[in-house]
């Protein structure tokens, strides 16, 4: 097995990788693969429901319980804040274990601590298969929700990555659900291959990888000789990411973004509209999806490099949240991106002209560089809000062990 090491991540090679679209491709998979299970269900997610999807989940992971398969999910505390004490029971009966990142209380009914979220979305099931994605356990993401059902994408993966993937989640069990003390080994288990690809699992925390997922986004786009197409919900990167884009187009690369134009919440389509006449002026097509709301987290560039993952392009992913990202190379599984994504573009988004953008005002000569300004130092600004310690708490545990434990 041939690695090819970052400084946060090894590529490995072998691997085989399935493009999973939408809620209905995705779930199908993993349901299928839970119902399988032989040894061992490992899931962290940011979303976890008790509507038709997640109590689907549920059923699976209960039954796989009951059979002697180990469970272990990790939730976040914003993302899915309330159980009813029927689901954790059961699944305390079953033998499942079920933590909640970083707990806290609502506040006049509003959930706070909306900053330093566990935006993962990992799944392995006994070592041998995992998704990776932007794709939550809950009903929005399945089309007969209606026309608020999100447009997602996700990965299936078999081959020596999954080692990686797994090594991750069990350290982060251990770790309260953070997982920084994790590294990949250079010299890991060889695993069997599955296939043609090399794949690199890349995370990002707020110690020493709070850069890495961007950094990979970065090195890919300056290497670009070709085309660059990203897709991403919530687009406000940093300064570094939006001139190494410009300057791509400004080489001669087809530079092409995919936003979302119905957007789940408006601040993000105002953050990225902020940026259109600076991508615009230099060349760079922008195509907004109008269907439904987009939430997908996926790029590609050239014929051999993609990315598909939880992290968004905006701050709360780039300097907050914990992400984890998978990065491929295999012409095949681009080829197949382009063309799904190819068909969004033709089909279900609108091109934005460049004459109906704005064109620069005087005004615009002073606060265009305060904006980027802005966008150069947040990372660094955002460190200064406020932290603490994650914690984990164990909601549901087998009924030996008493459901109040804090690992």
């Amino acid at each position: 097995m041939t690695t090819h090491d970052t400084r946060d991540g090894v590529w490995r090679s072998g691997n085989r990788v399935d493009l999973l679209e939408n809620g209905e491709e995705f779930f199908a998979a993993v349901f299928a693969a839970i119902a399988a299970a032989r040894h061992e269900v490992l899931l962290e997610t940011f979303i976890l429901f008790e509507d038709k999807i997640g109590l689907e989940l549920h059923r699976l992971l209960v039954e796989a319980a009951q059979r002697g398969v180990r469970v272990e999910v990790l939730v976040d505390g914003y993302g899915s804040p309330e159980f009813s004490p029927e689901f954790l029971a059961q699944l305390s009966a079953a033998g499942a274990r079920l933590r909640m990142f970083d707990p806290h209380r609502r506040l006049l009914g509003m959930r706070l601590h909306v900053f330093r979220r566990m935006h993962r979305k990992l799944l392995v099931v006994d070592g041998t298969t995992a998704f990776v994605g932007g794709i939550n356990f809950s009903a929005d993401h399945v089309a007969d929700f209606g026309p608020e059902a999100k447009q997602d994408y996700a990965v299936r993966l078999q081959g020596p990555v999954v080692a990686d993937i797994r090594d991750f989640i069990e350290v982060s069990i251990a770790s309260r659900g953070v997982g920084s003390d994790w590294q990949p080994s250079a010299d890991a288990t060889p695993m069997q291959a599955a296939g043609d690809a090399q794949v690199m699992l890349l995370l990002r925390d707020n110690t020493r990888r709070s850069t890495a997922i961007e950094q990979e986004y970065r090195r890919a786009i300056r290497a670009a000789r070709r085309e660059i197409l990203i897709a991403n919900a919530y687009f406000f990167p940093g300064y570094g990411f939006l001139r190494d884009l410009r300057n791509a187009a400004r080489r001669g690369v087809a530079v092409s973004l995919i936003f979302q134009g119905e957007p789940d919440t408006q601040i993000a389509l105002t953050a990225a509209r902020s940026l259109y006449r600076y991508f615009i002026d230099a060349g760079v097509r922008i195509h907004e999806y109008c269907e439904r709301p987009f939430h997908g987290k996926v790029a590609l560039v050239d014929d051999d490099w993609c990315t598909v993952g939880s992290s968004n392009l905006d701050p709360l992913s780039l300097s907050l949240n914990l992400e984890a990202n998978v990065f491929i190379r295999d012409e095949g599984f681009v080829r197949d991106l382009r063309a799904r994504l190819d068909d969004l573009r033709q089909h279900h988004c609108k091109a934005v002209d460049p004459a109906s953008v704005p064109k620069r005002r005087a005004w615009q000569s002073l606060t265009r560089p305060l904006l980027f300004h802005c966008l150069r130092h947040f990372p660094d600004w955002a460190g200064w809000l406020p932290a603490h310690t994650p914690r984990t708490r164990l909601v549901s545990a087998p009924v030996t062990t008493r459901a109040s434990e804090t690992p």
